[in-house]
């Protein structure tokens, strides 16, 4: 299985100086969690990071670090996440059938989880792990004013990885680069031409490293752990 693994981010929102994946977590940069859980996913066999090329030295060195065995490769990233996959899917192998895209800020996502995304989107023709919410969540309008509740039972917290067909995620991007959408994950480019995505229960320790708050979860989910 192919993985893309949008890492282009400036660390704004974190407070950072530089992007968030080369914050230090439990002694290690969060990208190195990330690759040390596809490492160790028997289905991944192909990883790019889609990234800033002014931070490509750091990455080199932190794979280096690791000792990782698989094929990574550095691919130069866009002014969006959306830019950044695009970028990713044309650098993929010209045999890559399916992807996975998996957002380099949940460092905490594990290998089974890699593992049983990679199983299902060979048989479906997009999925996104996720949760269900288990919080009751209000619709509010711009005056902070509650214009309704969804029904729970139906809502689920979107996470990635998230797995494509590749040919059909490539025309999914042209189009939206055609009528101008914006999006904030691939899931969403599918739902808006017409194909179904699927459900893959993902984990609750799946986290997105956003704040220092975050930061101070995962250092407490890697030591436990260990």
């Amino acid at each position: 299985m192919h993985l893309l693994i949008p890492a282009a981010g400036s660390g704004k929102r974190m407070g950072a100086d530089r992007n968030k994946l080369l914050l230090q977590v439990h002694s290690k940069p969060l990208i190195a969690w990330t690759l040390l859980a596809t490492e160790a996913a028997s289905s991944i066999s192909w990883i790019g990071i889609v990234s800033q090329p002014q931070d490509w030295d750091e990455f080199k060195s932190i794979i280096a670090d690791l000792k990782l065995k698989k094929t990574i490769e550095l691919i130069s990233g866009g002014s969006t996440r959306q830019e950044s996959v695009y970028n990713g899917l044309q650098a993929l192998p010209s045999h890559a059938k399916q992807v996975l895209i998996h957002d380099g800020a949940r460092c905490l996502a594990t290998p089974d989880l890699f593992n049983a995304c990679s199983e299902a989107i060979l048989n479906c023709f997009g999925l996104i792990a996720a949760v269900p919410v288990k919080d009751t969540i209000k619709v509010v309008d711009d005056n902070g004013i509650i214009r309704s509740t969804p029904e729970r039972k139906q809502l689920w917290a979107a996470q990635t990885p998230q797995g494509f067909d590749v040919k059909l995620l490539k025309q999914c991007h042209a189009e939206g680069i055609r009528q101008g959408w914006e999006v904030t994950d691939d899931a969403a480019l599918f739902e808006k031409c017409g194909i179904e995505v699927t459900i893959v229960s993902g984990e609750e320790t799946n986290l997105k490293i956003t704040t220092p708050q975050d930061l101070a979860i995962a250092e407490f989910i890697l030591s436990y752990r260990e």
